[in-house]
């Protein structure tokens, strides 16, 4: 499973010109499920979005989680996060998990956010979306469940 995360002020998913999740202060994630994923990794995913402590506390630097500043999770579905660009132009998508089992570890990966004690919302799994965002700092941080980065 893949993640990457962008601390943002604000962020919004729309399908068909309408807003169907949107966040204040919190994490834009875009996730992917990979071939063989389970719930091991939508645990590691969700645990470390929920604990990552890129938020800024009295003294400016980064040591809060999500959770400290009441912030919230909009969690988007991306199974692009598995393209394979190395060999020619086209990217390749095969490590990506097929939609039927992708989409049950995604809505995991949602419930146990939420369990954890964090707000989510979601877009919209195999729509065409719109995702809006104001990225604060900008902070982009990338997480692999096979630590491969």
């Amino acid at each position: 499973m893949r993640a990457v995360v962008q601390r943002v002020s604000s962020a919004s998913v729309s399908v068909a010109g309408e807003t169907i999740a949107s966040i204040d202060s919190g994490l834009l994630v875009l996730a992917a499920v990979g071939k063989g994923d389970s719930q091991q990794q939508v645990d590691y995913i969700a645990n470390k979005l929920c604990e990552l402590r890129i938020f800024e506390d009295d003294a400016g630097k980064m040591n809060l989680n999500v959770r400290q500043v009441a912030g919230a999770i909009l969690l988007v579905s991306q199974f692009t996060l598995f393209g394979d660009a190395r060999k020619g132009n086209r990217p390749s998508f095969d490590a990506a998990e097929l939609p039927e089992a992708a989409q049950l570890l995604f809505n995991s990966l949602a419930s146990t956010i939420q369990s954890l004690g964090t707000p989510v919302a979601t877009g919209k799994f195999r729509a065409h979306m719109q995702v809006q965002l104001v990225n604060d700092g900008p902070i982009t941080i990338l997480i692999d469940s096979g630590k491969l980065f």
